[in-house]
């Protein structure tokens, strides 16, 4: 939760009227390396997919996420092939 506040990934925020709220849990993840020692501990917060309507509020709610490891081999093909980048702002 410190990270997560420290990095601003979300604000707080009224909910709407009108609006119902969806529950959320956490998923904890041991992650491993070869030798099966631990490498690290990873933490999501998920929202509980049961509880939406699509045409409701299923599209609103979706976020999908991208792995770093992703956007770092995108952005290399994107920098070799001297492709433009743009930025989108999402409000």
């Amino acid at each position: 939760m410190n990270a997560i506040e420290r990095n601003k990934t979300w604000d707080l925020v009224e909910l709407p009227k009108g609006k119902e709220v969806i529950g959320v849990k956490w998923v904890y993840k041991t992650k491993s390396n070869a030798e099966g020692k631990i490498e690290r501990h990873k933490a999501r917060l998920v929202v509980k997919g049961y509880k939406q309507q699509y045409g409701r509020d299923y599209e609103e709610t979706f976020a999908p996420v991208a792995r770093m490891e992703t956007v770092r081999a995108v952005l290399s093909i994107a920098a070799q092939n001297k492709w433009k980048v743009y930025q989108m702002d999402v409000k």
